[in-house]
């Protein structure tokens, strides 16, 4: 029997509320350690270097992959992320659940490298609520909503891949399903 327990990935098309539901799922659980990704993206108001992510520029982001110190790396609206490595097989040894959220190309990538991960896929309840989850956001211009809802058409086809799908109807249900799946005793 393996005591380790399996690092959780969750992935699903961008703005399905994967960050709502892992926040939700944190507060009450703050045991399950969330990966924090490195990213290229300038931070947005209220984000903070070492807690939402590890702000870096291209140069270093170009080291970090170079030298083979990222589970996963993905280029996304022009920005890169990244997930280091080190700090989840670590985790992963001494025993603590492990959470990713990351996107489809990096939940590939994770799949290559660890294929005892289980991949959890968020799906929206519609086509249409992820649409006004894009829309309403109000952050990006819209050609990179365009962008991000073309990308979310291949995002939502590549569900088979996962191991389990959850539907983003409430929070609070998949923020507990999530939980019973990364095991948390």
């Amino acid at each position: 029997m393996n005591e380790r327990p399996r690092l959780t990935v969750l992935s699903g098309p961008s703005g399905v509320g994967k960050s709502t539901v892992v926040v939700h799922m944190r507060k009450a659980h703050p045991e399950v350690w969330l990966s924090v990704s490195a990213t290229t993206r300038k931070p947005r108001p209220g984000e903070q270097h070492g807690v939402h992510y590890f702000f870096v520029t291209d140069e270093e982001m170009d080291k970090l992959i170079a030298n083979g110190e990222l589970l996963e790396w993905a280029e996304f609206a022009g920005n890169r992320y990244g997930t280091p490595r080190a700090a989840v097989l670590e985790r992963l040894e001494r025993g603590e659940p492990v959470l990713l959220e990351i996107d489809l190309q990096g939940a590939r990538q994770v799949r290559e490298t660890m294929p005892e991960a289980q991949l959890v896929f968020l799906a929206p309840p519609s086509w249409e609520e992820l649409v006004r989850r894009l829309t309403g956001r109000g952050t990006e211009p819209p050609e990179v909503i365009e962008r991000r809802l073309e990308a979310a058409k291949i995002e939502l086809a590549a569900e088979p891949e996962f191991d389990v799908t959850l539907v983003n109807t409430s929070v609070e249900d998949v923020a507990r399903e999530l939980l019973a799946l990364v095991d948390v005793v």
